[in-house]
């Protein structure tokens, strides 16, 4: 991983932050265990699951970023976006990259729903079915290209009904995720549910920090005429959802400069904790 990242500073003249976007720390080759938000979770105990990561947005909120640059891999922590939220769902058996393909990463499926640019709705739309054309815990192709259409809904395949019964979802800037994957998990594994999903501090639920099951979310799916620029809200109102109170704020987001400048400090502060315990043994 880099060394000595960059801390935050005020953005350029109209909004760009070319120091948050070094290519050179964006690869997952630049990852290393002390770069990752803390809370990372590995497989042990977690239910078979499967996951969706969403990274096609455009981030309009941070500005015109720097031209051929997307929000996914702005960095906080010197890791990109994208790359902590990939590491909060390394237990999946398979796991979706829904973006564009300058953020592809090696070894992971990387799709785009067709066309474009289509909300959030249709990115799951895209994501499940690339899942269900898998075998289960088969290798991923490195690029799957774009999607059908997006008012097809996804189709069942010879693979479905050997997939994990539950999906995680998450949006790509939410580095935090990784603290409440398994509670999302355990909650969405109980009975007579259809998913839970993280409801932040304020109350407002996060229906992109979530776990669902496959075929709750494909039936919702489904239902819809169309996925291209629906309201994420309407896709899971049919869904009997579990709320999961988050404490530990894995529900911080990226949405503004401000926020990656918090962001940043909080993961860097923790990283430098981790490495100096209070009890001064220092970490292996």
């Amino acid at each position: 991983m880099p060394t000595d990242p960059p801390a935050p500073s005020p953005p350029a003249a109209g909004g760009s932050r070319p120091d948050a976007l070094r290519p050179d720390a964006l690869r997952p080759d630049a990852l290393g265990p002390d770069a990752l938000a803390p809370g990372a979770h590995r497989p042990d105990a977690l239910p078979p699951f499967d996951a969706i990561v969403l990274a096609g947005g455009r981030g309009r909120r941070l500005g015109d970023v720097v031209e051929g640059t997307v929000k996914p891999e702005v960095l906080v922590g010197g890791v990109a976006l994208v790359d902590h939220v990939l590491a909060a769902v390394a237990g999946a058996r398979r796991v979706v990259l829904v973006a564009p393909p300058q953020v592809a990463r090696p070894g992971v499926l990387t799709v785009l729903e067709d066309p474009p640019d289509g909300g959030p709705v249709a990115g799951v739309a895209a994501g499940l079915t690339a899942l269900r054309s898998l075998p289960d815990e088969a290798p991923p192709a490195p690029d799957a290209g774009p999607m059908p259409p997006d008012d097809a809904s996804p189709g069942e395949s010879p693979g479905a009904s050997r997939a994990p019964d539950l999906v995680v979802v998450l949006a790509c800037d939410v580095p935090h995720a990784a603290r409440a994957v398994p509670s999302l998990l355990a909650a969405a594994n109980a009975p007579d549910v259809d998913g839970a999903r993280l409801v932040a501090s304020d109350g407002r639920p996060q229906h992109l920090v979530a776990a669902y099951r496959h075929d709750a979310l494909a039936a919702a799916l489904a239902a819809l005429p169309s996925v291209r620029d629906v309201a994420v809200r309407r896709l899971v109102e049919p869904l009997r959802l579990a709320d999961v109170p988050d404490t530990t704020d894995a529900a911080a987001d990226a949405d503004t400069w401000d926020d990656v400048a918090r962001l940043d400090a909080a993961l860097t502060r923790g990283t430098i904790e981790s490495a100096n315990p209070p009890d001064g043994r220092s970490t292996p």
